[in-house]
């Protein structure tokens, strides 16, 4: 067996569990590692050892950082790098780095508080969607349509969250479709377009969103290129929005779901991240 990897995730959904399949062929091992039996931090910790490098899948909002962190100190290669995994966890933090490289992120306003939301409100104007900081699969993102149902709204985020919840981004309704790229490296293996189905405007495959395969755009090649050269090469779900004035980078995750893209495009997306852990491994 060429290497062995260390997936730190908090279970075993789908796509682990076919790099623990596929994996073998190829000559790599890939081990669940649970997340929340680590106890990172001390450098004769037996959790890694013997582990040539750890693939952080954590779902959390902010477990997969820290833990990138810690095992980049302690001398492990770590897929993706801990600075990409914390500005992706951080879905201001992600627009702020990406807008400063110059990699075209839609108009936004961070809220904070109430008066924040009704300024965001007044210079954007409605429809908006207000979405949480901290989060990922859609969860929790609200289309406002109506100004009169605004303030009803932010109740919920001022009274039910607690306080990192409460940091939101306020930005303007941009269509109910989005495009996902697999990037594996620095290459797009696989892409396809999602449409929000039924009654949920949400366009997420966790969400069950109507799909179709995406055939080469230069324009798509070159946002991802700039999102690369900004995060580093890696392997990241990057989830963009098209507009009449070009594409926009509404999110980028660096533990991606890809059952969604593989079932559309065909792709064996397994063998194209373990043949990429093999190359880094070299």
């Amino acid at each position: 067996m060429a290497g062995r990897v260390a997936v730190v995730a908090d279970r075993v959904g789908w796509e682990e569990r076919r790099l623990i399949e596929t994996g073998p062929d190829l000559g790599v091992r890939f081990d669940w590692v649970n997340d929340e039996s680590l106890c990172a931090g001390h450098r004769d910790a037996e959790s890694l050892k013997g582990y040539d490098a750890v693939m952080v899948r954590s779902r959390s909002y902010t477990r997969g950082g820290l833990i990138a962190t810690l095992a980049e100190a302690d001398g492990f290669r770590v897929l993706n790098s801990a600075q990409a995994i914390h500005s992706c966890e951080n879905k201001l933090v992600l627009r702020a780095v990406l807008r400063e490289a110059g990699v075209p992120v839609p108009d936004f306003r961070l809220a904070l508080s109430r008066k924040d939301f009704e300024r965001a409100l007044g210079e954007l104007g409605v429809p908006v969607v207000l979405k949480p900081v901290y989060g990922g699969m859609g969860k929790r993102v609200t289309l406002v349509r109506d100004s009169d149902l605004a303030q009803s709204v932010y109740d919920y985020v001022e009274d039910l969250g607690h306080a990192f919840e409460q940091a939101c981004l306020v930005e303007p309704y941009l269509g109910g479709g989005s495009i996902r790229c697999l990037v594996v490296g620095r290459d797009i293996v696989a892409a396809a377009e999602f449409e929000s189905a039924g009654t949920d405007w949400r366009s997420n495959a966790a969400l069950g969103s109507q799909s179709r395969a995406l055939a080469h755009d230069p324009e798509v090649q070159k946002i991802v290129d700039g999102v690369v050269d900004r995060l580093g090469s890696g392997i990241y779900g990057v989830d963009l929005f098209k507009t009449g004035s070009g594409y926009l980078v509404n999110e980028v995750n660096h533990a991606p779901a890809w059952r969604g893209v593989a079932s559309t495009t065909g792709t064996d997306i397994a063998s194209v991240v373990v043949r990429y852990v093999q190359e880094t491994l070299e």
